[in-house]
């Protein structure tokens, strides 16, 4: 389970505060909408007023470069929320949201949000570590790319990935929905082809499995021994 998703369900039920019509509240006045696979949620230099909570589905954040190149910011699963920046003034939105699959998403309004951020401690905390860990990714990734190559950066991500999305089975850990190699180069400013090839090598060496799926990492202390003699 993601550290954020346990974050939370150890701490408020922002489920619950979001999306109260779940929860049996007539008098909700949030919206929750469903999108089918390939739909944008919202595009750049849209009006920036809303915040989103995924209910279901997987949601990619990107922005496209003045030559047309797409960039993946992030890919976003159940429990995690988006949109975000409206909070702190942004007026315009500096990337888009895509729907990777059919997707069921709660939204509320920048106003609505900052009402129930008053309304509820326990949500404006949960709202500050989003943003500082976002942050906190995002300078990761840029130190990464600086001083690192493709293959470190690939091993990299795959470790972040189970532990912040895998679950352990015995002594391995299992990553469900795994991302497609192209996506996995999106985010590690690397080529499909790369993450072919580091990927195949490492299950040659038994030390993973995947399919489209799922990622299986037979030895998370194996894996990190890749990384640590790159």
């Amino acid at each position: 389970m993601d550290n954020q998703q346990l974050w939370y369900l150890e701490n408020i039920d922002v489920t619950g505060i979001l999306c109260p019509q779940k929860m049996g509240n007539v008098h909700d006045t949030h919206a929750t909408k469903s999108f089918k696979k390939g739909a944008y949620i919202y595009l750049q230099e849209e009006d920036a007023d809303k915040i989103f909570f995924i209910n279901e589905g997987r949601v990619k954040i990107g922005t496209n470069s003045e030559d047309g190149k797409e960039i993946t910011k992030a890919i976003l699963g159940p429990g995690e929320v988006f949109g975000e920046l409206s909070l702190i003034g942004e007026d315009k939105r500096r990337d888009f949201a895509i729907c990777m699959e059919e997707t069921s998403v709660c939204i509320v309004t920048t106003t609505e949000m900052k009402g129930l951020m008053r309304d509820h401690t326990g949500l404006s905390g949960f709202m500050m570590k989003i943003m500082g860990s976002r942050v906190l990714e995002m300078e990761s990734r840029l130190e990464s790319l600086v001083f690192k190559d493709s293959r470190t950066r690939i091993i990299e991500f795959l470790l972040g990935l189970a532990n912040t999305k895998g679950q352990r089975v015995g002594y391995e850990t299992l990553v469900r929905k795994f991302m497609t190699h192209q996506e996995i180069a999106n985010l590690t400013a690397t080529s499909r082809q790369t993450v072919t090839t580091v990927l195949n090598d490492l299950r040659t060496r038994n030390i993973l499995t995947f399919d489209r799926r799922r990622l299986l990492i037979r030895d998370l202390e194996l894996l990190t021994a890749e990384k640590e003699t790159v």
